[in-house]
């Protein structure tokens, strides 16, 4: 029995739930294949580094609690500290973490929370309010999936294989 169909009566969740297991699976190959000694390497001064980047991955699965159980994000409130993985291991353990952390919120919360609505602000500044479902949506999912689209750029800048991704890649061919 898969996750998304343990889930029974809420929709919503259990088509997010699918999605993220799908995109974790596919963030995780991209995650498993970053070498510890790359994670400062960076292809521009502006850029992120491999390792920062990676990192900004796993740790977007945890805006689903972020999202669904508080009614915004205060950056002027929020207390920064991102997680700094010394090995490839550790990385690829933080990914799985938030990923579990990230399902288990999502199966437990029911189609009404996610039509509420969540803002992001700092401070006065408010830079959106959208109902918590396009949240997920957007902020979260999108989110993963553009750094996502970077981190396999930095692969290839690299000569590592780019894995599948939504169909076969240059390295990789047929799924």
């Amino acid at each position: 029995m898969s996750t998304a169909s343990a889930v029974s009566s809420n929709n919503i969740a259990s088509a997010l739930i699918a999605e993220m297991e799908q995109e974790a699976k596919v963030a995780r190959t991209c995650l498993e294949r970053i070498p510890a000694d790359k994670f400062d390497w960076k292809p521009h001064e502006k850029s992120m580094t491999f390792g920062k980047l990676a990192v900004h991955i796993a740790e977007m699965f945890n805006w689903t609690a972020v999202t669904l159980q508080q009614p915004e994000l205060d950056f002027s409130k929020f207390d920064y500290k991102p997680v700094e993985p010394a090995t490839t291991e550790e990385l690829v353990e933080y990914l799985d973490k938030s990923v579990a952390e990230a399902i288990d919120v999502l199966r437990n919360t029911t189609d009404d929370v996610f039509m509420e609505n969540w803002t992001m602000r700092n401070g006065e500044t408010v830079y959106f309010t959208l109902p918590k479902v396009a949240v997920m949506r957007s902020f979260v999912m999108n989110h993963i999936v553009h750094h996502r689209g970077q981190l396999s750029v930095y692969l290839r800048l690299n000569d590592i294989a780019v894995p599948s991704i939504y169909g076969p890649s240059a390295d990789e061919g047929q799924m």
